[in-house]
């Protein structure tokens, strides 16, 4: 166990989480939402520091981010527990399992092997993915501190539910970041996460303010998120915070404890697609579909720039930062 950050004590020695927008009020001996995090005599201690219930090296396309370093590889990194309760979760069993285990697994390992293990094997970064980096934070700043001393970059795949405080602290490290969005009502998220819909929103617009690099993925949930007027929620909020944020609409298959729900229509993503640029998105990518939807056309003159096939870049032509058909500057963070 390692104390944590962003907590502060109450009368009887309660304590109150400040790391993610839950803010738990926890009693003596009791953890947070998140299942990691536990009051020990009055002091929030931290169960998931150091001890990797994940780790691979991936494609950068694989978080998804397309147009940041794309072709580069990350090493990606996860501890067990979530502030989420999703029920259509693709990493559920690293997520939701300490929940049922009360128990935080994990093989041990160092934020100092962690960077040592990603320069070794020529990575360009490391992501805090799978289940939710906020519950990691210690572990994911701690690394991240490193990582940024050895010349790698840092990148979240979140839910967005950190709060303010959280964001303070990781925005000197965190180079970019794949928010999930994952509905447009705050029932849903009610519902379904156990949480609500304003945190990710001001998450969102917090990151974009702070510079972090932001794309943004939608899991479309057959009879959940997919009807027009929720799409175009989404579209036209990312549009006002910025059109230049990729959108990543990405294929629902039946999980966890959706496996009655039906696998996303190609239709219903070609809509949410064409929803999108009408919102004025530039950049609106497919995912967990075959043969369309991955690559990256230049916004001004719609020639290619990134050629994709499933995770890997086949083609790449931007050049400077710019498309080299139209000299357009190409938002993102490229090589």
């Amino acid at each position: 166990m390692k104390e944590a950050l962003l907590y502060e004590r109450l009368e009887k020695n309660l304590v109150r989480c400040n790391l993610c927008s839950h803010r738990c009020g926890i009693a003596e001996g009791k953890f947070g939402f998140c299942g990691v995090r536990q009051n020990v005599a009055g002091t929030l201690c931290t169960h998931a520091f150091g001890r990797l219930v994940a780790a691979h090296i991936d494609p950068i396309e694989k978080k998804p981010l397309y147009h940041f370093l794309p072709g580069t590889i990350s090493f990606s990194i996860a501890t067990m527990g979530c502030n989420f309760r999703c029920g259509f979760c693709q990493n559920w069993q690293i997520s939701q399992e300490v929940f049922n285990q009360r128990q935080v697994r994990g093989e041990e390992f160092s934020p100092q092997e962690i960077v040592k293990f990603a320069l070794d094997h020529k990575c360009r970064s490391i992501s805090y993915t799978y289940t939710e980096p906020t519950i990691f934070f210690e572990y994911a700043l701690e690394t991240a501190k490193i990582a940024r001393e050895k010349g790698l970059d840092n990148v979240f795949v979140t839910n967005g539910y950190m709060t303010k405080e959280c964001l303070e602290l990781a925005r000197s490290y965190l180079d970019a970041a794949n928010v999930d969005l994952k509905f447009f009502k705050d029932s849903s998220y009610k519902k379904h996460c156990c949480g609500t819909l304003e945190p990710v929103l001001d998450s969102i617009r917090m990151m974009k303010k702070m510079g972090i690099w932001l794309e943004i993925t939608t899991l479309v949930v057959t009879g959940e998120n997919d009807s027009r007027d929720e799409l175009e929620g989404i579209a036209e909020f990312i549009a006002s915070v910025d059109t230049d944020i990729p959108w990543h609409i990405s294929r629902f298959h039946p999980e966890y404890k959706f496996i009655d729900h039906q696998p996303t229509p190609q239709a219903t993503l070609k809509e949410a697609q064409g929803i999108g640029y009408k919102a004025g998105l530039k950049y609106i990518y497919v995912g967990n579909v075959y043969g369309w939807g991955s690559d990256t056309n230049c916004h001004n003159c719609s020639k290619l720039l990134i050629k994709r096939e499933g995770f890997s870049v086949l083609e790449y032509n931007i050049k400077e930062g710019k498309c080299p058909f139209c000299s357009t500057h190409i938002p993102g963070v490229f090589i």
